[in-house]
């Protein structure tokens, strides 16, 4: 009988391939794979709406940010200054000028989607902001959106994975953590050394991208009036870059994504640079947008937590280790495959590694796999499937920003071109790294 996870997944897989909601989506899937599961229709409602309490925090972060992205939009500064690039595109409209301005836009979002993981932890609280006003931008020169969202995604995955700073620090703590429950002894320092080589698959993945769609792709332009019409007060700019640094400020001080936004609203609201009536609109409009980011995370944590209380994540890591007998390469692929598919499920690798940690750590010991050797498996298994997966915020980040004229399908355009030019890479590095530390 198959496994009831692999069913959940494959499940919400197809439906999100057909279209279907994410949201609607994810319940169905959660609902087929605990039923399958032999939990029962009660308790598998039950466990998918404990799991939605455990997102509450994270949704309301991200509705919050969401929130102060549009007051920062609204300001005007990025709308003014793109509208002078796409001046200068049409007065000088020449091939040099237009390839110049597509690398310095490629060069720019890949440096501030990772500094939005580490140097800036802001997450993807930064795409509302700037991409949106650069929609006419990409329509001007026809640059695929397709190419964006890889940018984007490579952005807000591979720093996490190799740079031990912001989100990666958390993320390469949740991985010391399960060695330390395992009673198995590493370094800190170890993690981001064992995952050098995996986090070269991202590089991969991104330089094939770049060439893939590097074509020139045709766009509806909606309008692009808003750009002839901004006028930017000396004020205005003080109290908007004021408004970061005290979100940045707070956020870091409190390591609360809530409270950081909410310093930032506060600042803009407090400085009177617009009328409250227009500036909360404007925020309620901001709030929508990221707040169907945050409803999908609720859904994919009740996802995650009905595959949790199947008991069918062990099972399938069981079954898939059964297979391997005992051969070091397939034992590698096969973990490499679980945590492909429970992260494509859950859409969170942070919360992958607690899931696979407890399993991986004594069975690669097992092998004889060195400590590093082990790390890097659980690095790479936990990171799979975050580009690609529905539910995972790096893909719905980039969607919000890309879609906001309707002209970009989360499945095909953000999901399935990540998840292909991403995962196979990582599984490839990933299965180099565990042979050779």
């Amino acid at each position: 009988m198959m496994n009831a996870v692999l069913i959940a997944v494959i499940v919400m897989v197809i439906l999100s391939l057909c279209r279907l909601n994410v949201v609607l989506a994810l319940f169905v899937g959660a609902l087929v794979g605990g039923l399958t599961a032999g939990m029962g229709l009660n308790e598998t409602i039950g466990a998918f709406t404990d799991g939605i309490g455990d997102g509450s925090e994270v949704a309301l972060s991200y509705a919050l940010l969401g929130g102060f992205a549009a007051l920062i939009s609204y300001s005007g500064i990025t709308d003014y200054f793109i509208g002078k690039i796409i001046n200068i595109i049409r007065v000088d409209s020449t091939v040099k000028t237009r390839t110049v301005t597509k690398l310095v836009i490629i060069v720019s979002l890949t440096l501030l989607a990772c500094m939005s993981q580490n140097l800036i932890p802001v997450h993807i609280a930064f795409i509302p902001i700037i991409i949106p006003p650069l929609l006419s931008l990409f329509n001007e020169l026809k640059m695929d959106r397709r190419m964006i969202a890889v940018i984007l995604t490579f952005g807000l995955c591979f720093p996490y994975v190799l740079l031990p700073f912001g989100f990666g620090h958390i993320f390469q703590e949740i991985i010391k953590k399960g060695f330390d429950q395992a009673h198995y002894t590493i370094q800190f320092d170890d993690i981001w050394k064992a995952m050098i080589i995996p986090s070269l698959g991202f590089v991969v993945g991104l330089i094939l991208g770049l060439i893939i769609y590097r074509k020139p792709r045709t766009y509806k332009t909606v309008s692009d009036e808003v750009f002839t019409a901004k006028v930017i007060k000396p004020y205005t700019v003080v109290v908007t870059i004021a408004a970061i640094l005290g979100t940045f400020i707070i956020q870091m001080t409190t390591e609360s994504m809530i409270f950081g936004a909410l310093a930032g609203i506060l600042i803009f609201f407090i400085s009177g640079v617009f009328n409250w009536r227009t500036m909360d609109n404007e925020l309620t409009t901001g709030i929508k947008i990221m707040a169907y980011i945050g409803v999908v995370m609720l859904t994919a944590n009740g996802f995650a937590h009905v595959m949790t209380e199947s008991g069918q994540v062990t099972t399938l890591v069981e079954d898939m280790v059964s297979l391997t007998g005992g051969s070091k390469p397939l034992g590698i692929i096969f973990m490499l495959i679980v945590g492909l598919v429970v992260t494509l499920g859950i859409g969170s690798s942070f919360a992958t590694i607690p899931i696979i940690a407890a399993l991986f750590i004594p069975f690669g010991d097992a092998m004889g796999l060195s400590s590093l050797a082990i790390i890097s498996i659980i690095g790479t298994a936990g990171a799979l499937g975050d580009a690609g997966s529905p539910a995972s915020d790096s893909t719905l980040g980039p969607t919000a920003g890309l879609n906001m004229d309707g002209q970009h399908h989360h499945i095909w355009d953000t999901c399935v071109p990540t998840f292909l030019l991403f995962n196979i890479p990582l599984i490839i590095f990933g299965f180099i790294a565990a042979m050779v530390l």
